[in-house]
């Protein structure tokens, strides 16, 4: 495999990369007084990151090692080199989308991400702002791909460089990309992602290109709610510390499915359910708070 294919190859020479648009959105952000960053939010986002970043490595060997497995067994092989890396970014992103919409949808996955959201801002650092234990299972989503003929370290390459692009995206500093905005997944589309506005809850969860939304029906344009994008959860963590920012959803999770007088059923519920079910409607679902949206709208 030529040198550049090589996943930390991409991520060596993405650093210089993102030091020089991070510390010009900083220069745009103070010369605007825009405030679109705080110190202790960002040394958060850098924590997320290289923990993610360290059980990534860690989780190397098993990730590849499942994924070689489900090379060996593969259904078909791609020939024609052009389509074949067309047909890998198609089917990269395709299960990133999958994987993203199952983190907003099943709870216990939600407990893992919601790390990547719990920032009351948005700018190029929360683009690094990992869902820390996700190495642990991320593979099994490329699983399917690699059956398919494609390479592991293909795989795991086109991973990183649609992640880069991915992280780029986190951006208030630039605004909507004309025509591109009917194909890419653009800044525009992720600041809807990460507002806490019910219109915007679970919308946009594409990585590179919008078109997985559009399909599937998780797409909303900027300016759907006529209110000012609030950035964060829908109910924002009140501490703030390092370990609780990682650990909050999970602690919420063994609070509410220990509750008595519930059943097996409701106790599972609460775990894998979407986030915001509740056995007596005490708390909602985001659609349920969209459904409520729409009719008093």
């Amino acid at each position: 495999m030529p040198a550049w294919l090589n996943q930390e190859v991409l991520y060596q020479y993405s650093v210089p990369f993102f030091a020089a648009i991070i510390i010009a959105e900083l220069l745009y952000s103070s010369i605007g007084q825009l405030s679109l960053y705080r110190t202790s939010d960002s040394f958060a986002s850098a924590t997320f990151a290289l923990t993610n970043f360290s059980l990534d490595l860690l989780m190397k060997g098993v990730s590849f090692w499942v994924l070689t497995w489900a090379y060996a067994h593969r259904i078909t092989e791609i020939s024609n080199p052009w389509l074949y890396w067309v047909a890998l970014v198609l089917l990269q992103d395709f299960a990133y989308y999958v994987q993203h919409y199952m983190d907003h949808r099943v709870r216990l996955l939600w407990a893992v991400h919601v790390t990547h959201h719990n920032s009351l801002y948005f700018n190029l650092t929360t683009g690094f702002r990992s869902s820390v234990f996700q190495p642990l299972y991320r593979y099994v989503y490329f699983i399917p791909i690699a059956m398919l003929g494609f390479t592991p370290l293909h795989i795991m390459f086109a991973y990183a460089a649609t992640q880069i692009y991915g992280n780029v995206i986190h951006t208030r500093a630039v605004d909507r990309l004309g025509f591109l905005e009917k194909i890419l997944v653009t800044p525009s589309h992720h600041r809807v992602h990460h507002a806490s506005n019910v219109p915007y809850l679970d919308k946009n969860m594409g990585m590179l290109l919008i078109f997985w939304d559009k399909l599937f029906g998780t797409f909303a344009p900027e300016g759907v709610d006529p209110n000012p994008i609030h950035y964060g959860l829908v109910t924002d963590v009140d501490n703030r510390n390092v370990p609780n920012l990682i650990t909050h959803e999970f602690q919420a999770i063994w609070q509410d499915a220990t509750m008595p007088n519930l059943t097996i059923k409701q106790r599972l519920s609460y775990v894998f359910a979407p986030p915001g079910w509740s056995h007596d409607g005490h708390k909602q679902t985001s659609k349920q708070l969209q459904a409520k949206w729409v009719a008093g709208a």
